[in-house]
């Protein structure tokens, strides 16, 4: 029941990121807010609605960046498809869900989107996409460091995060759909 109720979700979410009808995405942000006990006036919509396609305008200049220093690393075609493929759902599927948060400062997020995000609304979570995403992740943080986009505390404190909840997350992904 868990997994068939997970891929309803994940289909409903997939939907909304998909679709660009202004109506759709209003209705459900509002679905959201009204779920959660957040107001919001149209005005307010208004704002966040900019805020979102400023921060998703960034984080794309960000990847056509991050894809080129893919290249640059002698990387084969598919692996760089893949890094760019995650880090783009990471920085607008996760760090736009609940606040907008651009993707140079979502460094230190990652423990909430890998040990709790991933595993419950993506369908095709696994240990092996757990540390897939590891990889992606560590790779654009090392970038953005590079570019002086993210600094030198939050690339360490980071791998640091990685280095001690990696374990629990790959547990935790095996117990969420073993159950």
């Amino acid at each position: 029941m868990k997994r068939k109720v997970t891929v309803i979700l994940w289909a409903y979410f997939k939907l909304s990121y998909s679709l660009t009808s202004k109506k759709f995405t209003f209705k459900f942000v509002q679905l959201f807010f009204h779920q959660n006990n957040i107001k919001m006036n149209d005005k307010e919509y208004k704002k966040w609605e900019k805020q979102v396609a400023e921060a998703k305008k960034s984080n794309k200049e960000l990847l056509v960046g991050f894809e080129k220093w893919l290249k640059e690393k002698s990387l084969k075609p598919n692996t760089i498809s893949n890094h760019v493929g995650n880090i783009d759902f990471y920085a607008d599927a996760f760090l736009l869900r609940y606040d907008v948060i651009l993707a140079e400062n979502g460094a230190l997020e990652i423990g909430m989107f890998l040990g709790d995000y991933f595993i419950r609304k993506v369908m095709w979570a696994s240990k092996y996409t757990i540390q897939e995403n590891i990889a992606s992740l560590k790779k654009f943080y090392t970038f953005l460091n590079e570019i002086g986009k993210t600094s030198d505390n939050d690339l360490k404190a980071m791998k640091q995060l990685i280095k001690e909840e990696k374990s629990e997350w790959l547990e935790e992904v095996e117990s969420y759909w073993n159950n």
